[in-house]
């Protein structure tokens, strides 16, 4: 599979996410947010980047939910919710958000 993003063709895997995570910037997210239907927003891009750096930065852990909230909790300084990260992501944060972020499908249930 692949994403065509200002005329380049970008490989994806069989459940949507990239084959090589240092290929994303905002506009492959964009991309990848527009299959979803989401028009992504500052707030969206603090979590992707969150997630990237979560991923970077620790070996390729990816977060759960809970991690996701504490951390943006941190992030935009008030208590953040699973219920408001799921409206930026309805297909889940620690899934939906990995996938726009560029990141490896990770397969897990549940956030906590």
């Amino acid at each position: 599979m692949a994403l065509d993003v200002n005329g380049t063709s970008i490989e994806l895997d069989d459940n949507g996410n990239l084959t090589d995570y240092t290929v994303w910037d905002e506009d492959v997210a964009k991309a990848l947010a527009a299959v979803d239907g989401i028009e992504l927003t500052e707030k969206h891009f603090d979590v992707l980047n969150f997630l990237r750096a979560q991923y970077i930065d620790e070996n390729g852990e990816q977060p759960m939910e809970r991690a996701i909230n504490k951390g943006m909790s941190d992030i935009w300084g008030t208590k953040v919710t699973s219920k408001e990260l799921y409206e930026l992501f309805p297909g889940a944060p620690s899934k939906q958000g990995n996938r726009i972020a560029g990141l490896p499908y990770i397969a897990r249930k549940g956030g906590y």
